[in-house]
């Protein structure tokens, strides 16, 4: 359903907005669904073949897009670094670096322009997209989050953001890539080609869609780490509020169909060795080993842990530091930036690519420190090994302003690519000072801070990383120097670093442990890795949420958690529910359903009927019969006010020579009556729904209980199924039986998914207002539903682990006293519940 405003916490300011709910649960005992109820082995057996398929080929895709993006980033940044580094070369002897400066802002300002402009085009492609996806796994639908034009945008973007010089990273938009392939590609269909159809009626349904987006975010991780089981983990942990058995193996079946497509075109196009396998992932962190002349040095030990434990804690409050200085930003951006023109976002982006630059430039020139080459820069921890290659440092080693002989380290730093950085800070040896490492660290948080939130494709993890590792090293570099601690490698310090940062940024705890193992290739970094990521995560999350969830929450995303906190129990489902009930009956007139539709927003409306055999006792107030008035008595003014709203905006329904599309099933069609139809309609404007039956329809005379009728509950049925048996005229006359009414089938029924018409494109001159609608097939007649008493943890847990959008709220006589949606699980509603139940107590 189209949910109603969340409550916001007390510190927030910024607007909600209204999401949809996806369709989890349309395919539960739904009886017209016959092609799964009919499925013999034989078809149930190709079904799942081509599911298979579907995931292979979404991981190879992914791998292809990863490709792609890795391709035209190391070509741009090459280009821009060649040019660069010749310029400063030469002006660092004539004097011209200012000449250099504006070099390398042309670059920088080109590339983010390219970048902001994509974003113009596709918005949802700006950020990570992390948040979008995981709001999408959760159940809620974002507009545009897996359309075509944004996966186009979204990998074109990233390439020129991160050859820009910003502080983002690709790997975080591979995750959006990847989940877009998922969505589209089984699908075989785009709203930006609409002219390409196929004739491919699998998988027309959000719950397959749902499985192919996980393993599509799954495949974007595997194809950005090379971490095939850490994808699949990312994608339970973070990703997918629903999961089974059968989709984990099929999760992993497609990262590792990203992973080795991705490392099989890169080997062989940088290697030129065809079938080799030796670049598992976009980001690489190489060999971790001692040099074998340094016989005191291990990689840890027990009591490295401690370091670990405090590295961890620094690193929890560190990311806390920078989630809550991003919330700041996001939100001044949400008042002061997105309001104005896009041209105002494009000029933001701009201004922070020109004070990146101008740091980065002043930075390596002011603050860097020349030091001498080291005479064993081949050997031992100064060589760099991935995966059989070995590159000399001194390839890597920038000399900008220094004489012959020596480097800039911090130049080092700022002028390679952040992966090239990554890998100097963990497997070089006494090549930074603590004073460049502290600026670069301080330097490199701010920035990224700022940077994150800007409209261009942008990713987290890697700026987090190099961050983190230089944060890592500056620690190792004090332990060697000031406690005299000289077996500690500086490397299993960095990448400790580097796990404490990202994890107080992300909170993220499993997932991560096994693509940094997945990464290193090196199992025993395992119980360390664990171990500061926990630390961190408790560290950070004593003071606020992670990145991703600040970010949905901003965006007002009625994101559900695992679980709820023990004191929710206190409250039932007749405190959460939504008694403000719009409900259809099983035979209901086009006029009444045009009206429903029209003026309602919901998603999904019981199917019900009045039970005037217990109306007597229902009068006298018995207890059990009698629960609509007790929650439905406080929402009568709400009902009234939307009834007058509804007769309203019938007036713009046709009135006068009505074609029916329903003629041809007519045998004789009763003379029409003196008196307009819509005047007769609008005359029973106080009534609380419309009747099937004329002659019953309530009258103005009826009281309040007599209004609200206990009702008997038989099913649900969604606005896209009846907005669709309105489209194909799917009714019958009043002088005829519900026999006579047309069937459609399943594919009919969903061959207009996922983009259903709206009731407001509805041409009504087609539709007679007295025709009948049986949605009696259509309905599902069995949905899950729950007592008014049922603890609201039971009540979350079986609204999580079953996928579903709707849960009725049902009596024990069968008669519905109000449903519950995703709205009345999230936090900050059942926290409002909690303290209304207080107050009451």
């Amino acid at each position: 359903t189209i949910l109603g405003e969340t409550h916001e916490e007390e510190d927030e300011i910024l607007p909600r907005k209204d999401y949809e709910s996806l369709d989890y649960d349309r395919c539960i005992n739904d009886p017209y669904l016959e092609v799964l109820e009919s499925m013999d082995n034989k078809k149930a057996q190709r079904y799942e073949a081509v599911k298979w398929v579907m995931v292979f080929a979404i991981g190879v895709c992914t791998g292809l897009v990863g490709l792609f993006v890795d391709f035209f980033v190391r070509l741009f940044t090459q280009l821009k670094f060649r040019v660069v580094q010749s310029s400063v070369e030469e002006c660092t002897e004539k004097g011209c670096l200012a000449l250099s400066l504006l070099e390398l802002l042309g670059f920088n300002l080109t590339f983010v322009f390219l970048a902001s402009l994509l974003v113009l085009i596709q918005p949802v492609a700006a950020g990570s997209g992390i948040p979008e996806i995981k709001c999408y796994l959760n159940g809620v639908k974002v507009p545009g989050v897996v359309r075509l034009r944004t996966v186009v945008c979204k990998a074109m973007g990233v390439l020129f953001s991160v050859a820009g010089g910003l502080f983002v990273g690709k790997e975080g938009p591979m995750i959006h890539s990847g989940a877009v392939v998922g969505a589209g590609l089984p699908q075989f269909q785009s709203i930006s080609l609409r002219k390409i159809q196929f004739n491919f009626p699998y998988f027309r349904s959000d719950r397959d869609k749902r499985d192919f987006v996980s393993a599509g975010a799954a495949a974007g991780v595997a194809a950005a780490f090379g971490a095939p089981i850490g994808g699949t983990l990312f994608s339970l942990e973070e990703g997918s509020s629903f999961w089974n058995q059968g989709l984990t193996w099929k999760v992993l079946f497609c990262s590792m169909a990203a992973t080795f497509t991705l490392n099989f075109f890169r080997s062989g196009i940088q290697f030129g060795s065809w079938g080799s396998f030796q670049l598992p992932g976009l980001l690489n962190f190489g060999e971790f080993k001692c040099s074998e002349s340094d016989k005191k040095c291990h990689l840890w030990t027990a009591v490295d842990l401690g370091f670990f434990i405090l590295m961890g804690i620094v690193g929890g409050l560190l990311g806390a530091t920078f989630n809550c200085l991003n919330k700041r930003l996001a939100k001044y951006r949400m008042r002061n930036v997105h309001p104005k023109p896009k041209l105002v976002r494009v000029l933001e982006s701009l201004l922070v690519s020109l004070t990146t630059t101008v740091v980065v430039f002043v930075a390596s020139m002011v603050l860097g420190e020349c030091r001498q080459m080291s005479s064993n820069s081949q050997s031992g921890n100064n060589t760099l090994t991935l995966q059989g290659m070995s590159e000399d440092v001194n390839s890597s080693v920038k000399t900008f302003f220094c004489p012959n002989e020596t480097y800039n380290d911090m130049a080092t730093l700022f002028f390679n690519p952040q992966e090239s950085a990554i890998l100097q800070l963990f497997h070089q040896d006494g090549t930074f000072s603590p004073v460049t490492l502290s600026l670069f660290f301080l330097l490199y948080f701010l920035l990224s801070c700022w940077t994150y939130g800007i409209s261009v494709p942008s990713g987290l993890f890697v700026p987090s990383l190099l961050c983190g590792a230089a944060f890592g090293r500056l620690v190792a570099n004090l332990l060697k120097s000031y406690i005299g601690l000289d077996h500690i490698y500086s490397g299993t310090f960095a990448l400790i670093g580097a796990a404490a940062f990202l994890g107080g940024v992300v909170r993220m705890t499993i997932s991560l442990t096994v693509i940094l193992i997945e990464s290193t290739n090196e199992i025993t970094y395992g119980l360390p890795i664990m171990i500061t990521l926990m630390v961190a995560k408790w560290t950070g999350d004593f003071f606020n949420k992670g990145i991703y969830d600040i970010h949905v929450n901003l965006r007002g995303v009625p994101l559900l958690e695992w679980e709820t906190e023990v004191e929710m129990d206190k409250l039932r489902a007749s405190d959460i529910m939504e008694p403000n009930l719009t409900y259809v009956y099983p035979h209901t007139r086009i006029q009444s359903l045009v009206s429903i539709l029209r003026t309602t927003v919901h998603h999904a409306f019981p199917v019900v009927t009045e039970n005037r055999g217990n109306e007597r006792e229902f009068m006298k107030g018995n207890q059990l019969i009698s629960n609509n008035i007790k929650f439905k008595k406080s929402s009568i003014l709400t009902r009234a006010g939307e009834q007058r709203k509804r007769s309203q905006s019938m007036k713009s329904y046709p009135s006068s020579e009505l074609r029916n599309m329903c003629d041809e099933h007519i045998a004789t069609e009763e003379p029409p009556e003196k008196e307009d139809l819509l005047q007769q309609m609008l005359e029973r404007r106080y009534t609380p729904y419309p009747n099937l039956y004329p002659d019953q329809s309530p009258s103005e005379e009826w009281t309040m209980e007599e209004r609200f009728r206990p009702l008997t509950f038989h099913g649900l049925i969604l606005r896209s199924q009846l907005v669709t048996l309105l489209v194909r005229g799917v009714c019958y006359s009043e002088s005829q039986s519900s026999a006579s009414q047309p069937r459609l089938s399943h594919a009919e029924m969903s061959e207009d998914y996922p983009r259903y018409p709206d009731i407001h494109d509805l041409d009504l001159t087609l539709l007679n207002p007295r025709m009948i609608v049986d949605v009696t097939p259509y309905m599902n007649p069995s949905p899950f539903a729950v007592s008014p008493n049922t603890h609201v943890s039971q009540v979350f847990n079986l609204f999580r682990t079953m996928g579903l959008r709707h849960l009725p709220v049902v009596n024990a006589v069968g008669e519905i006293v109000g449903i519950i949606t995703r709205h009345n699980l999230t936090h900050e509603f059942l926290q409002a519940r909690l303290r209304q139940h207080y107050q009451t107590i």
